[in-house]
């Protein structure tokens, strides 16, 4: 996969708050459970997104994490970029230091088309695409066994 596990997981973590229905929160450790996200890697995770503006936490009984906006609102460029997903700009993928137009390495053409790519789904897709897609294929239920 090109991004990776924290990016990845940043995103499985988000979307999985995204379905979750509005005003609910939930603890860490539950929505670990849920996603399969290892719980230290998840509470480093969710401190970077909280950082970020994306979630909101709230200590104490009936707290936990929720979306800080509606889901329509959240970019995924927004997630990826709160973990720092994408490698600094001019860092070589070959392995050279730093590369660009000028100095290109053998990878620099393929590797910028990617990461364009996925820059450009990133900025295009949302993490209210993710709730209705689980609700259109009735998998709104990822919670249930925690209830």
């Amino acid at each position: 996969m090109f991004i990776s596990q924290t990016a990845e997981y940043a995103i499985r973590a988000m979307s999985a708050l995204a379905i979750l229905p509005e005003g609910k929160k939930i603890r860490a450790a539950d929505l670990g459970k849920a996603t399969g996200i290892p719980a230290p890697y998840l509470s480093k995770i969710l401190r970077r997104l909280v950082l970020a503006k994306l979630l909101v936490s709230q200590k104490g009984q009936g707290g936990g994490f929720s979306l800080a906006r509606p889901a329509a609102e959240i970019p995924f460029i927004d997630i990826l970029d709160a973990i720092d997903a994408f490698p600094t700009e001019g860092r070589c993928a070959f392995g050279w230091g730093n590369c660009d137009e000028l100095t290109p390495c053998p990878l620099h053409g393929s590797w910028s088309r990617l990461s364009r790519r996925l820059r450009d789904w990133a900025d295009g897709s949302n993490l209210a695409e993710v709730a209705e897609a689980a609700k259109a294929e009735q998998r709104v239920d990822l919670f249930a066994d925690l209830a």
